[in-house]
């Protein structure tokens, strides 16, 4: 005999805590006043790719594999970020151990990360096409796929460039609240899932004090509010959640170039620039918000390595054998050190020392490409070369044929506001659940998985 699940909504509303539930957030404040509100405690790292697996999973990224949004493949020796494949998630997803109870049970997943090749019935993914001549087309993968077009002949183009860069904002996550809205219209999945970004962007441009985040805080109100209202018409039950919270910083830590000038880490030059050598170096950094994974070749250098960031400014710990075990992190794809940063530093994945040898593409937004994640992406250069009418003329000439670098990202690390990765006070996202009464006042994000199970299964 199988039980009959009822229809759930998780929504993902990233960056949300407990404190933005005032004047500025009147919709979730006042469904979370009809709900139980606890703050959602992240693994280690907090960052997108490894708490949602850790949500979905119910494990620690020592056993999913997830450590962070990306690693270095020792095999391939290439450092690679924003990985689609949900083959890459290493233990049971919620959905299929619900299936156990629920055979027929369906599932829709609204960009939500590793949606391609689930083993959901639905999946909406950003997947940009990139033509030979050197554009960055918006697109998405779907699941079925012929939900691609029927989605973007009612909604539009996905629009990728609100999705992530300067000119990401709102226009992203409400195309992805009405693809789910469709998606619960069309086809009623028994679990719905949705991750909507909105809140990352300012957070991270500015810092979560800034006034200029209030805005933001307004519009994920509104998209969110009618999103949840249009659910409950038709009796679904939402749980909202939030991966982590985003902390103010005032500036980054340059662990690559500390590994450098120790002659550690190698380069190879390119036309007059220098492109990082990971599998020629002896040790290198994969910078990832406030957390690095430092790869040591040789295993009787770990020590060593590890003695060169005990002193460093803006680094709080460096994690190494057993430390790095007790912290959830035991896996092959981790660093062989750890570094977490202090609250108010992030780290950078720059290398260079000298800002005219820096790679082409790192004053552009190149997600694949950088060894490291960039939240400078989220800032135009100041002046001319950010400038409308320089960004204007290099799209021309794109249009026209013409091979341009979009190079309107600025190399200063001052400039960003806000960052998150490390767990402790002041970390935690948050979880609004109905009928959540016997939650503790801290939810470990691990205990979201078994939330779903229950509330499908109530």
């Amino acid at each position: 005999m199988t039980d009959t699940p009822k229809p759930v909504a998780l929504i993902n509303i990233v960056g949300l805590t407990a404190d933005m539930l005032d004047e500025r957030m009147p919709r979730l404040r006042s469904f979370a006043s009809s709900c139980s509100s606890r703050t959602l405690t992240p693994v280690l790292p907090a960052l997108t790719c490894s708490v949602q697996s850790s949500m979905l999973t119910g494990v620690l990224p020592e056993e999913h594999g997830i450590v962070g949004n990306g690693w270095y493949e020792r095999d391939q020796a290439e450092i690679r970020f924003w990985k689609q494949s949900n083959h890459l998630v290493q233990a049971e997803k919620v959905w299929e151990t619900a299936r156990r109870r629920a055979p027929g049970l369906t599932v829709a997943n609204c960009f939500w990360w590793y949606a391609m090749h689930a083993s959901t019935d639905i999946a909406i993914t950003p997947r940009p096409m990139y033509p030979a001549d050197g554009r960055k087309i918006p697109d998405i993968y779907t699941t079925p796929p012929e939900l691609r077009d029927i989605l973007q002949a009612s909604l539009g183009q996905f629009p990728l460039f609100n999705f992530w860069g300067p000119t990401a904002n709102i226009a992203s996550s409400q195309w992805i609240a009405e693809s789910a809205r469709m998606v619960h219209d069309q086809y009623a999945p028994d679990l719905l899932m949705v991750y909507l970004p909105h809140l990352d962007y300012d957070l991270q441009r500015f810092g979560p004090d800034d006034p200029r985040c209030d805005r933001a805080m307004s519009e994920i109100d509104e998209v969110a509010g009618n999103l949840i209202e249009r659910l409950h018409a038709d009796g679904r039950r939402v749980i909202i959640v939030s991966e982590y919270g985003i902390g103010p910083v005032r500036n980054a830590v340059f662990p690559n170039r500390i590994l450098r000038k120790a002659g550690l880490l190698n380069c190879r030059e390119e036309m007059g620039r220098e492109l990082l050598d990971p599998g020629g170096s002896t040790a290198f950094a994969v910078a990832d918000h406030q957390i690095a994974h430092v790869y040591v070749q040789d295993p009787a250098r770990h020590e060593e390595v590890a003695a060169l960031f005990d002193s460093t400014d803006g680094i709080a710990t460096v994690l190494m054998a057993e430390s790095r075990k007790q912290a959830g992190l035991d896996h092959p794809r981790a660093g062989d050190l750890v570094l977490l940063s202090e609250q108010d530093h992030w780290f950078t994945w720059d290398y260079w020392l000298d800002d005219s040898r820096a790679p082409d593409y790192a004053r552009t937004i190149d997600i694949h490409r950088k060894p490291g994640y960039d939240p400078r992406e989220l800032l135009f250069a100041p002046g001319w070369a950010g400038s409308t009418p320089r960004l204007m003329f290099k799209l021309l000439a794109r249009k026209l044929g013409q091979r341009t670098i979009m190079d309107a990202i600025s190399l200063d690390t001052q400039r960003v506001g806000g960052s998150h990765g490390l767990t402790g006070d002041g970390t935690g996202g948050i979880i609004i659940q109905e009928d959540g009464d016997n939650l503790p006042d801290s939810v470990p994000c691990t205990a979201v998985r078994d939330i779903v199970l229950s509330t499908l299964f109530r």
